[in-house]
């Protein structure tokens, strides 16, 4: 059952870094929920719409709001948060629901950098170039990470349209003890991409030493997560691309569909290997048997648990989990590595793919069109645009900033323990790979992980999958192009 009342004070739900699945929502509590989102707001205050997390450290009498008031903020004015549901594609509806209604609150919301470019093309984000400060704005340009601020542009014009709030990215975390005490010297590893073999044959074999049942867990559900990011970074280590590279991740239409090419084929036989081992009869020579076969059912949480119980050696998830496990008293056993790679990246045909890949996610800040609170909303998003601010959230929530660098010269006894991965997490910023986001995406995205699904669990040859993944792709471009008037 989706929640149905109006989630102010206290919280009704649970915090992303404890749990990221959540039940799924009727349309009924949806449309309640936008409803909520529409109410009347205390004087003074700026009504955002963002996750529990978000509400979290927005307490008005908390560290966040003394820091966006030393930036600059009008002290009289707040910012209240009002939260829909946990799951990403459920909020994005209840925000779409109160955007299609033309409400005039929320003022601000918070979207995930995976849904924000159709929000822009419908019209339903605010252009910030004549609105921010010219120090915010340079700040964006020069400073932001490039590949977060690109999903927070209009891709027809370049106009911002979004504040990056913060990015995340794909990490490789494993058991720094049971990979030492098995004989393997990590002193590089936070810095040197293993390549995809050899992380394999390690994680076998430190598998075999130890007292861990499974080798290596990942996200391989069918869902958003590994169409967008597991899958996406996987390929794109491999040398390959859903449309033909990286050029044409935010245009629909005219795009070559690549995803039968050999680079994504052998990066399904990897992971077929690492779910069945050497026997499928798809299997790419030299892999090792690391998963397991319930890992094609794993979200987040299904992933992390196993690996928070000591029964897993290698472990993909986003930085969230690194935070949980120094919470829970085993953050000096994990380690954290750049993402293993498929092929070198001077051997990718396409340029920007091959080597390592970290998928991109995270959030921005969009203004409501119909806001009647404008001015008062612009000055939390330029106050949310200082370095001082950035480094308060990190501080007390583990958000990565949008200047990575911000992370070098931090002590983690002070800002926390994610700053200890700080080296590493900048090298997945500079190899983040965003999403394929456009407005027909959600469409797009069901047909790519119900196939790699498919694949993974033997239901059909990576080539055969593939290739039907191909057709259903080209039927929504040519859709596109349709509509067009092509």
């Amino acid at each position: 059952m989706g929640r149905e009342r109006c989630n102010s004070g206290g919280r009704d739900g649970v915090s992303r870094r404890r749990f990221i699945a959540a039940a799924s929502t009727a349309s009924a509590g949806t449309a309640a929920i936008a409803g909520c989102l529409g109410r009347g707001a205390e004087e003074g205050s700026v009504v955002a719409y963002g996750d529990t997390d978000f509400q979290d450290i927005m307490d008005p009498d908390g560290e966040l709001h003394q820091a966006l008031w030393d930036a600059g903020l009008d002290e009289d004015i707040t910012v209240e948060v009002r939260t829909g549901p946990d799951e990403t594609e459920q909020r994005r509806s209840a925000a779409q629901s109160a955007l299609q209604a033309g409400r005039p609150q929320p003022d601000l919301f918070m979207m995930d950098s995976g849904w924000t470019i159709p929000f822009i093309l419908r019209e339903q984000t605010s252009n910030l170039e004549d609105r921010l400060s010219s120090e915010t704005l340079g700040l964006i340009e020069n400073d932001y990470l490039e590949a977060a601020v690109e999903t927070a542009r209009h891709p027809e014009t370049g106009e911002l349209h979004a504040l990056p709030l913060f990015p995340d990215f794909g990490t490789m975390q494993y058991r720094k003890d049971l990979v030492e005490d098995a004989g393997y010297d990590t002193d590089d590893w936070d810095t040197e991409a293993l390549s995809w073999q050899e992380f394999s044959e390690i994680a076998a074999d430190v598998r075999d030493q130890s007292d861990a049942d499974m080798g290596f867990t990942t996200q391989a559900a069918a869902y958003e997560g590994l169409a967008c990011c597991t899958f996406n970074e996987v390929m794109s280590t491999f040398g390959g691309a859903y449309f033909g590279g990286l050029d044409t991740l935010f245009e629909a239409g005219e795009r070559e569909i690549t995803v039968d090419e050999e680079p994504v084929v052998d990066a399904i036989r990897m992971m077929r290997t690492f779910i069945r081992g050497q026997d499928d009869e798809y299997a790419l020579d030299g892999y090792e048997q690391i998963a397991p076969t319930a890992i094609v059912q794993y979200t987040e949480e299904d992933a992390r648990g196993p690996f928070a119980n000591g029964n897993v050696v290698m472990h993909r998830n986003w930085p969230y989990s690194i935070a949980i496990a120094h919470d829970e008293g085993m953050g000096d056993e994990v380690g954290m590595m750049p993402m293993p790679y498929g092929v070198e990246e001077d051997d990718a045909e396409y340029d920007g793919l091959g080597g390592t890949a970290a998928a991109l996610g995270g959030w921005h800040l969009t203004l409501n069109p119909a806001s009647e609170n404008a001015e008062e909303a612009i000055q939390v998003m330029d106050a949310f645009a200082t370095e001082e601010v950035m480094l308060t959230i990190f501080e007390i929530q583990g958000w990565i900033p949008p200047i990575v660098e911000l992370l070098d010269d931090l002590d983690p006894e002070e800002s926390g323990p994610v700053a200890n991965y700080a080296e590493t997490i900048q090298i997945a910023g500079e190899n983040a790979v965003p999403r394929p986001v456009t407005d027909i995406w959600p469409e797009q995205a069901a047909h790519i992980f119900g196939e790699v699904n498919r694949a993974y669990r033997g239901v059909k040859s990576p080539e055969e999958a593939m290739g039907d993944l191909k057709e259903r792709l080209e039927m929504s471009e040519a859709d596109v192009r349709g509509q067009d008037g092509n």
